[in-house]
């Protein structure tokens, strides 16, 4: 039996993009919001190597020092023809700065070396893995996935991070030219489209609904 998450919520972000999606994800369960950066808590060193330690270690540092439960995700770009990179250090791959637009033509860069110009040859996925801790440590922990593929010149100024180049199977539309409702709306007055959308939809079903 899963624990019902309820009351006051740490997200374990400074992502100011991911606070916003995480927020308006659970803002229909009636919890009360507080990101890391509020409580101006430290970030802690995302030592994992898979997306869901990485998740947990934010959600498990972020629960301990506020003695709230705590909310966390890690996600990113794989590219199947960069050998699943830039994956764990998609952030990164942005540098100090946080600039995406750099990232992005890393990426561009890297799938160009491949001789990567069909659509074949640029298949690429978001993953999401979102964690939940409470102070005693005790997690519920659920992953998302969508697949898609890369385009060039980015398209679309929505969303955050590498959205503009991604086109997900089955649409005409990048991520950057979504609204936030067509990226993350959930059922029933949306898709549950995105990584992050379908990995909350599973962790809803866990400890968000009576």
């Amino acid at each position: 039996m899963y624990r019902r998450l309820s009351g006051r919520v740490v997200i374990a972000t400074h992502n100011k993009g991911k606070l916003k999606e995480m927020s308006e994800l659970l803002a229909p369960h009636g919890v009360e919001l507080v990101s890391a950066g509020e409580l101006q808590l430290p970030e802690p060193e995302e030592t994992g190597v898979t997306f869901a330690e990485n998740a947990f270690i934010k959600a498990y540092a972020a629960a301990k020092t506020s003695g709230l439960p705590a909310f966390a995700d890690d996600s990113g770009l794989c590219v199947e023809a960069l050998d699943g990179d830039p994956g764990l250090y998609s952030a990164r791959w942005a540098g100090p700065e946080k600039d995406f637009n750099l990232a992005m033509e890393k990426v561009e860069a890297g799938l160009k070396a491949k001789g990567a110009v069909t659509p074949s040859q640029r298949r690429a996925y978001f993953i999401s893995a979102l964690s939940v801790v409470w102070p005693d440590g005790y997690e519920v922990a659920v992953e998302g996935r969508v697949e898609g593929v890369l385009v060039w010149p980015p398209r679309g100024h929505a969303g955050f991070g590498y959205d503009p180049m991604f086109l997900p199977d089955g649409f005409d539309r990048t991520f950057g030219d979504m609204t936030a409702k067509e990226k993350h709306g959930l059922p029933p007055h949306g898709l549950g489209l995105s990584h992050r959308a379908r990995a909350f939809i599973a962790l809803e079903k866990l400890c968000l609904t009576s």
